[in-house]
């Protein structure tokens, strides 16, 4: 599926004392008056057109998949869409309240990326996870518990089997339930005072790595 991708140009406000410059789309009728003080604009550059590609998985690589659990954000759903697009996740499978593919909020920033991963809706993340398992699919928890072992420790991830990557809800985490069916808990290394890291941020470090032992 196609993606087409609108063109943006660099705008400045003409007013001598704001200047103020930005980016929107050509065709946007906002971008005729200056956000900040409401002057005329003038085009002062355009940004060249985005190359269009096909991409796919290196050959001989394994399935790499995720299940989100209960991700309240839309915003967080949108940015793995974009991120699964990006390193070859093949599926995402939208568990509990994750928002879906269809959801308003999801395409700014998944920014089409909605439209050319695949995705599922499913309502029970654990009934969802032991389908998989059936299904011959061995599922990673990206979780900080007590017997997580850092993600990097792991590579490069001699499974032969596809790999689920699973993602929890941003403030209680992965399932108790769920946790119990996952092959592994993986963590990423925190070295401030936070620890873990947002949950789409998280996820896109997790999904390259794996992405590129595999």
């Amino acid at each position: 599926m196609c993606f087409e991708m609108p063109e943006y140009a660099v705008y400045e406000c003409t007013r001598p004392a704001c200047g103020l410059r930005f980016p929107a789309e050509t065709d946007s009728l906002e971008a005729a008056r200056c956000p900040r003080c409401g002057a005329d604009t003038r085009e002062a550059a355009r940004f060249p057109a985005p190359a269009r590609r096909e991409t796919a998985p290196p050959e001989g690589s394994l399935p790499l998949e995720a299940l989100l659990d209960n991700l309240r954000s839309a915003w967080n759903t949108g940015s793995i869409f974009r991120i699964a697009d990006g390193a070859g996740v093949r599926h995402l499978y939208l568990c509990g309240i994750t928002p879906s593919g269809e959801h308003p909020r999801v395409p700014k920033t998944a920014l089409g990326a909605e439209k050319t991963v695949g995705w599922s809706s499913h309502l029970n993340a654990v009934r969802t996870a032991e389908e998989l398992i059936q299904g011959g699919c061995t599922l990673w928890a990206l979780e900080t518990t007590p017997q997580a072992v850092p993600l990097f420790d792991l590579l490069p991830c001699r499974s032969e089997k596809p790999l689920v990557l699973v993602v929890g809800n941003e403030r209680a985490g992965v399932d108790p339930g769920l946790l119990s069916l996952c092959a592994r808990h993986v963590c990423l290394p925190m070295q401030g005072s936070k620890e873990s890291l947002n949950a789409a941020v998280a996820f896109g470090i997790a999904a390259y790595a794996l992405r590129q032992a595999r």
